[in-house]
């Protein structure tokens, strides 16, 4: 698959549709190059896996994208409009979410709170402190996303009791909130035992068509089952892009990402 334009070309397309366009973005800490020039083009409802061994700049990546971090060169542009200086709040507020590699719950709280918190901090209204109802739009949106990420035999269990698989399912219940444009899954895999993955890919895959995201994940085989498409990076550079079976077939791929042991 080709990119959507050289790394040397700045300008964005003319009233382009795409979901996500990175164009250039580099990202320094003093002498450290963390990305390099990175040039990315993700179309809408897009489902794109982002692979590389530790230190390749994936995560860089997404806190740039996030606005965690600002670029220190380049552009970024979420469905049209240039988001390259936005603060982190404003791109949740266009519709863009993340979930972390260390859980981001309340222990305290049951399965449907932590939900509902999601979903009501988003919300019109969102500093109510009146009690919610099960029949309140907010609640119910709750409710649906317990069911999506199949939860909802645990819904009043508190965090802390939770498995550990359980609390990632319930990040991603998190994520959902709001009825995200774009969702970037920070290693959604990591820890999972072999039928925690399985679900998790059955829950991917299950997300809405129109609903893109980019999953960053050491676990190839996660990975390339639940994306369309597949970036490659090493030393904060992109190395190669191709579709799953292109990615998976490739001996420089294998020999950088297999064989370095950091898989």
């Amino acid at each position: 698959m080709t990119r959507g334009a050289m790394p040397g070309d700045r300008a964005f397309s003319a009233g382009t549709a795409n979901a996500l366009e990175l164009r250039g973005v580099t990202k320094t800490f003093g002498a450290l190059s963390a990305l390099v020039d990175v040039t990315i083009t993700i179309g809408p409802g897009e489902k794109r896996a982002v692979l590389g061994s530790n230190g390749a700049g994936k995560t860089t990546l997404f806190n740039c994208i996030t606005g965690d971090f600002l670029p220190s060169a380049g552009a970024i542009r979420f469905f049209g409009e240039d988001i390259t200086s936005a603060p982190a709040h404003e791109r949740i507020r266009r519709g863009l979410r993340r979930t972390y590699q260390i859980s981001l719950l309340f222990a305290g709280l049951s399965v449907i709170d932590n939900v509902y918190l999601a979903c009501k901090g988003v919300a019109r209204g969102r500093f109510s402190l009146l009690r919610p109802s099960r029949r309140e739009a907010v609640m119910e949106s709750a409710e649906e996303l317990v069911r999506t990420v199949r939860l909802e035999d645990s819904r009043d269990v508190k965090v802390s009791d939770l498995s550990y698989g359980q609390q990632r399912q319930l990040e991603i219940a998190m994520a959902l909130s709001g009825a995200p444009r774009f969702i970037l899954f920070d290693e959604p895999a990591a820890g999972l035992s072999p039928g925690e993955r399985q679900d998790l890919v059955g829950i991917l895959k299950g997300l809405p068509s129109h609903m893109g995201y980019i999953i960053i994940e050491h676990d190839m085989d996660v990975a390339l089952q639940v994306s369309e498409s597949v970036t490659m990076m090493h030393n904060g550079r992109i190395f190669k892009e191709g579709k799953p079976a292109e990615i998976e077939d490739d001996e420089e791929v294998q020999e950088l990402y297999l064989g370095g042991g950091n898989a």
